[in-house]
């Protein structure tokens, strides 16, 4: 599923890259707020381990070229983050799963700033809390962890600047997590803290 989601964005990425983009500093007409989401909620659809995932982004375009958004989430999993979901056939294996799953709820601050037409970079920081749920669905513990995401990608505009959508590269990296618990612990520390080139692709509406 995770596979085909990729294979999708990458060919409405094609698709569209031809678009205009993005906005002048000297454009004053531009719409200052959107709401978006993510193409990653199609993970929910997975017939196996669906994250039960939720993501609503709320942006307000400061200029042109700056951008500031927040992202309230939450999703559960039940692999380490440090496996790359797409291109390390570890995610999924057996021996590699937690004696449970992960519950996170987090709050992400992003800042974009756009460079050359659609091309921007961005600094996503995200405090989450946790909770740690063993196999019979019995929560065992609590921890608190610091996402950081630092993506590159492409602003296009779509049905006369209505909607947009944003393919993106990122490295992901957990800047800080308190102890996991026994069984998830000796897991998740085989794994490194950076996960490079995940892919991306939001999309919003401008209010």
């Amino acid at each position: 599923m995770q596979k085909n989601l990729l294979f999708l964005s990458l060919a409405l990425t094609a698709s569209t890259l031809q678009a205009k983009a993005q906005y002048t500093e000297a454009d004053s007409t531009y719409k200052r707020w959107f709401v978006g989401s993510t193409i990653f909620l199609l993970g929910n659809l997975a017939p196996t381990n669906p994250p039960d995932f939720v993501q609503l982004n709320f942006g307000y375009r400061i200029t042109g070229k700056d951008v500031i958004t927040l992202e309230p989430k939450t999703w559960k999993y039940a692999w380490p983050n440090g496996i790359h979901p797409f291109f390390n056939q570890a995610y999924g294996k057996p021996e590699e799963e937690f004696p449970g799953y992960v519950r996170e709820y987090g709050l992400s601050v992003a800042y974009q700033r756009f460079f050359w037409k659609g091309l921007y970079t961005e600094l996503n920081v995200m405090p989450t809390f946790q909770t740690f749920t063993n196999k019979e669905g019995k929560r065992i513990d609590d921890g608190f962890q610091i996402f950081n995401t630092y993506r590159a990608g492409y602003h296009v505009k779509l049905f006369k600047d209505r909607f947009f959508i944003q393919p993106s590269v990122a490295i992901t990296h957990r800047a800080y997590h308190t102890r996991m618990p026994d069984g998830f612990k000796q897991l998740d520390d085989k794994w490194p803290k950076f996960v490079l080139g995940e892919p991306g692709f939001h999309f919003g509406f401008n209010l």
